[in-house]
């Protein structure tokens, strides 16, 4: 055990966040910690690190370990370039080279015991300078930038000129590479994209310490994580497993926490009915087992009603009529900024019904197709055509749909002044504006709520055509839960921008990726683009011939390239060995299958029955010793 936390309590003005909390942290183990938004988090993390006092119970931290913390939002100070600031983290390092150097200088004047002595001194050193990785630490440095989504150019730019996303990967950087023994990660994906996360996600599984992160990308929970730790409701709880796992078990102990209050609450009703009955008789018997019965009654240990999730928003999106069949229409769509070309003649079409999903690196101008759609800002070539009866609803990351000076509830009832005060109500309760929320100012909420409010919008709009760009930003996972379920069962056609793999894979029927200024077109969902991503990519959208003939290429470059693509082929691979093992399985129970048919008596009394059956199975057979072959290679 490296971290334990024992019978934590936290309450603010009195309403109690965290209630009795105990968990524990195993050496190199990586765990998540879920709840909704508002449910302690950030806060219990904050007191791990000792940054906010708990009410009561205590932290511990192994004996002579060392303890890391990545926060949400970071404010580091200029000064210095992107590299050097990493670079400061390797400063024991640089102090070691630099010792080096001299006692290099100073062995070739020495003689007798100064030099044996010298000599002896600087075997320890170059040994401890090997084992702290000091031969490899600037390709090590590299590699950590590029792999969160630094390009070369970026290294010398100084922190006081980066966005507050940036000097968050710039904070996690400098996490990373002091590999403390347990690193705390709070939402450490929210400012990367799909490439950088699945860097981010090798990393951390192959990380020799302890992870303890808290997220809601699902999907990059499931890769990383062995354990949850649970806040609801303000208690906490531990499931082994992945986030999937997680979501399981917990589904079906709330189920049955539910089953339990109904049961013992009907069992209540009926005792207090045949109590009702006895003394209804007026005799002394009757009376007395009355009163056996209500003691009963008082002993009983009444089990607490389960918290409802009433805490997540209610989305129900129906379009008003339906579109024809031809929904949109782009062709040879272009478009650049001064030194930033971003894609060039894309062509595509989406029909209704699809739910259409555009992914691709940050910068590579996702979001500006969305816009260009609703005509936000122009194309530089090309041309796009709505179908017939298409109505747009537009959900915008940056909420310019909002305005910020209007209350929430003027922001509904200007737009759908057909709605009453109480209807308006109702639906913003719906998306957890209740009470005095209602008259806040737009300007004034988090981007959470803004959200929220733009999708009730969405809601209302009945559109039958909805374009959205990263809807799931600032929603916890159960409101996304909900999102994905309102979309999958939503009439009309979706397209939208998202990082979020783990919607991309529920809600998605296309994959339109964005990369090398093309798209390339994928039909179905995540896994079916991460499968087909190489060899799809290759065809339709390689790199650009002035990028491949580049002069050089730097050995960390070739290094990280080359990891990219070993990481691919064992992705390839494991989904290969999974379709072997599915068909191996499905051949060998068809096997079973027709030894039963022919023990039968009258299929073994019907000779052509018979023959048609051993053909099969020998064919079967043939079948699988292929596939046991196959299975082999892959396994190796």
């Amino acid at each position: 055990m490296i971290l334990a936390c024992q019978n934590i309590e936290k309450a603010f003005n009195g309403v109690t966040l965290i209630h009795d909390a105990s968990f524990h942290i195993e050496e190199r183990e990586k765990a998540a910690l879920v709840g909704i938004n508002g449910a302690g988090k950030s806060t219990l993390l904050r007191i791990i690190m000792g940054e906010l006092a708990a009410d009561s119970g205590q932290v511990i931290l192994s004996k002579g370990k060392s303890i890391g913390y990545l926060a949400q939002h970071q404010d580091l100070s200029g000064g210095m370039s992107i590299y050097d600031s990493l670079l400061q983290v390797k400063q024991h390092i640089l102090d070691m080279e630099l010792r080096m150097r001299q006692m290099e200088g100073e062995m070739k004047t020495a003689v007798g015991e100064d030099l044996t002595r010298l000599m002896e001194a600087y075997s320890r050193l170059t040994h401890e300078f090997e084992m702290e990785n000091g031969y490899a630490y600037k390709s090590e440095l590299t590699g950590v930038l590029k792999g969160l989504g630094f390009a070369e150019e970026d290294f010398s730019k100084d922190i006081s000129t980066l966005s507050g996303g940036q000097k968050t990967r710039v904070a996690l950087g400098r996490l990373l590479l002091s590999s403390p023994d347990i690193i705390l990660l709070d939402e450490p994906t929210n400012h990367l994209d799909m490439d950088s996360i699945a860097w981010l996600e090798s990393y951390l599984l192959n990380y020799p310490g302890a992870v303890f992160i808290v997220s809601h990308d699902r999907y990059f929970l499931d890769k990383v994580v062995t354990k949850i730790i649970d806040i609801d409701n303000t208690k906490v709880a531990s499931y082994s497993g992945n986030y999937t796992a997680y979501s399981e078990k917990k589904a079906l102990q709330r189920k049955a926490a539910y089953q339990a209050y109904l049961n013992q609450q009907q069992e209540i009703r009926h005792q207090e009915e045949v109590i009702a009955k006895l003394r209804q008789f007026n005799r002394e018997k009757s009376i007395r087992r009355a009163e056996s019965r209500e003691k009963m009654l008082e002993k009983m240990e009444v089990i607490e009603k389960p918290a409802e999730v009433d805490d997540a928003m209610k989305i129900s999106l129906k379009p008003r009529i339906t579109s024809g069949n031809d929904v949109l229409m782009v062709e040879h769509l272009s478009k650049s900024f001064p030194g930033l070309p971003l894609f060039e003649d894309l062509n595509f079409s989406i029909k209704r019904g699809e739910r259409v999903a555009i992914i691709g690196n940050n910068g590579t101008g996702k979001t500006t197709i969305l816009k260009i759609l609703n005509q936000v800002i122009p194309a530089d070539a090309g041309s796009f055509r709505l179908g017939s009866k298409v109505h747009i609803g537009y959900y915008d990351q940056e909420h310019h749909v909002l305005h910020m000076e209007k209350t929430v509830f003027e922001e509904i009832s200007d737009d759908y002044p057909r709605l009453t005060n109480t209807e308006i109500r109702n639906l913003l309760a719906a998306f957890l504006f209740t009470g005095d929320d209602v008259f806040k100012k737009i300007s004034s909420l988090s981007g959470g709520e803004r959200g929220r409010v733009s999708l009730a919008k969405l809601m209302l709009s009945e559109a039958n055509f909805l374009i959205l760009d990263e809807p799931t930003n600032h929603l916890d996972i159960t409101s996304k839960e909900i999102l994905e379920e309102a979309l999958n069962n939503y009439e009309g056609t979706v397209l939208y921008v998202s990082h979020d793999r783990y919607f991309i894979n529920r809600t998605a029927t296309r994959i339109l990726d964005l990369t090398n200024q093309k798209l390339v077109n994928y039909i179905g969902n995540y896994d079916y683009y991460l499968e087909k991503k190489e060899e799809l990519t290759s065809i339709y959208a390689p790199e650009q011939a002035a990028e491949a003939a580049a002069p050089s290429v730097s050995a960390a470059k070739l290094d990280w390239q080359q990891k990219k693509e070993e990481q691919a082929r064992i992705r390839k691979r494991e989904n290969d060995l999974k379709k072997t093992e599915k068909a191996i399985e499905e051949l060998e129970q068809r096997d079973k299958e027709i030894d039963e048919e022919m023990a039968l008596p009258e299929i073994a009394s019907n000779v052509a029955e018979c023959i048609r059956l051993s053909k099969e199975k020998a064919e079967i057979a043939n079948k699988l010793e292929e596939l046991y072959e196959k299975w082999e290679e892959l396994a190796q």
